[in-house]
């Protein structure tokens, strides 16, 4: 049965992907703008404070999305902006004392480090708001020039009631809007939204034909946008805390100038604690490093890849650890096969999993799919079969290496902290005391298999048999 339903790498002709749009609200036949090629922006970090898991969920969605078109024989570009000026920024780095550029950089690098840490792969660039001002200057004045926008006391105001189509990427009414920008008598309508700040005393600014100051946050990203992906793209991925005011109002500026912009809206849902969504602001965030002290790279990135991204995660330390014990499950089956065949290399995808992938990015079924290929593989190495095995785990590598789990990748064996290299080798040896175990009950000598459990008992590792075969864990975890 082992091999029965794998597929060869597929060809740029074979791509059958479909996603979810937010603007037409259904899944539509993903067709690239440029054969061959594929153009993804990603709203990244805006860089007030430590990363925490809610964050980095978007660059991992969005670092799966990459790695299935790559898959498929496109030439990828992923561009993820770094806000590294806005309100927040300044009043925090105020508060503390600091200079606001200072403050930015500390922690783009924490975000950088985050990023690397769960193993998304590098932007084709990470372009700064501040580095682009010039280009946000030109799109000012193409939209002043078509009437879509005003300068009004040293501000730039978009005109939302000039744009007859704003509110359908939303859904919104425009009647209804609110911008959460305040009061500002500078405005023709409250409804208008704003595209620069003028400039304030101790704050920091550029000169434009219009006055002095600093952008605002919806205009940044459309400069970037067509600055490295061309005036229509592929995917425009972000957050669905994003969609409104942020992505509405980017649509209207580049629709407004004439720019086709984004072929496709994706948007992944939030990491929730007790049905909120992940903020600094209520207080209930978990940041990547603490996690990261108690779970490897790999089994962090399972957790957050694992659920659909269009669907909430509500954290929780059962399901963090019901990862950990899956990922725990794939990786033991393939140093298995390693210690035992020899190491297996990437090969063929499971039928099931392309299906998964290509239905919105399915990773529920994709990873259903990779566990499937795992107990087959078992089964096929507890019987001698090391063909079938070995078929399966290069299988199960290619898969994972999908996903960005692939257990035999260099970053999950090299490139770790000290931490974690700790976690890495004892899991090999608890593997491999794990595996002699399952040899001993295989011939039936139970007395050697108990034994074995035993020693891991004393040693502090909690060992369960699954239908799945045995997983663990520390007790203090």
């Amino acid at each position: 049965m082992v091999g029965s339903t794998f597929g060869p790498f597929r060809t740029l002709d074979d791509v059958s992907l479909r996603l979810f749009d937010t603007a037409t609200r259904e899944q539509r036949a993903f067709s690239p703008v440029r054969a061959g090629a594929a153009s993804i922006y990603v709203c990244g970090a805006t860089v007030q404070g430590v990363p925490h898991i809610g964050h980095v969920r978007s660059g991992l969605n969005y670092d799966v999305l990459r790695r299935w078109l790559t898959h498929a024989g496109l030439d990828v570009t992923l561009v993820r902006n770094v806000t590294d000026i806005d309100d927040k920024i300044l009043a925090k780095a105020a508060a503390a004392g600091r200079p606001w550029w200072e403050w930015a950089a500390t922690y783009e690098r924490a975000f950088l480090a985050a990023y690397d840490a769960l193993g998304c792969l590098p932007p084709s660039i990470e372009p700064r708001a501040t580095g682009h001002i010039t280009q946000m200057v030109e799109l000012m004045a193409r939209l002043i020039d078509a009437g879509h926008a005003y300068a009004s006391g040293g501000d730039v105001y978009f005109d939302v009631r000039s744009l007859p189509a704003y509110g359908s990427l939303s859904g919104q009414r425009v009647d209804a809007v609110e911008q959460g920008e305040g009061d500002n008598p500078c405005k023709r309508d409250a409804r208008d939204f704003a595209m620069w700040k003028a400039a304030k005393p101790g704050e920091p600014s550029w000169p434009t034909p219009w006055g002095a100051g600093r952008p605002g946050w919806h205009l940044e990203c459309s400069a970037m946008a067509t600055m490295y992906l061309g005036p229509e793209f592929d995917v425009h991925g972000g957050g669905i805390d994003l969609i409104f005011p942020h992505h509405e109002n980017e649509q209207a500026q580049s629709h407004a100038a004439g720019d086709p912009f984004a072929r496709f809206w994706l948007h992944n849902a939030w990491v929730t604690m007790a049905g909120e969504k992940m903020s600094k602001s209520v207080g209930n965030t978990l940041g990547i490093d603490v996690l990261l002290r108690r779970v490897r790279g790999a089994e962090l990135r399972y957790y957050l890849v694992g659920p659909h991204y269009r669907s909430s995660i509500e954290y929780s330390d059962v399901a963090l650890q019901e990862s950990v014990a899956a990922y725990r499950r794939i990786e033991s089956f393939v140093h298995r096969v390693r210690e035992r065949v020899g190491t297996p290399e990437p090969g063929m995808l499971c039928a099931e999993f392309t299906a998964a992938m290509d239905d919105d990015l399915g990773t529920p079924g994709a990873l259903a799919a990779v566990h499937g290929t795992v107990r087959e593989g078992n089964i096929a190495l507890d019987a001698g079969d090391h063909a079938a095995a070995a078929g399966a785990a290069s299988s199960v590598r290619a898969m994972t290496g999908i996903l960005g789990i692939d257990p035999l990748d260099p970053q999950w064996v090299t490139g770790q902290g000290a931490d974690e290299a700790a976690t890495g080798a004892l899991g090999t040896l608890v593997d491999d005391l794990l595996a002699q175990r399952q040899e001993a009950r295989a011939r039936r000598d139970f007395a050697t298999a108990d034994e074995v459990r035993d020693r891991l008992t004393a040693a502090g590792v909690s060992v369960e048999d699954g239908p799945d075969g045995p997983t663990w864990s520390l007790k203090d975890v």
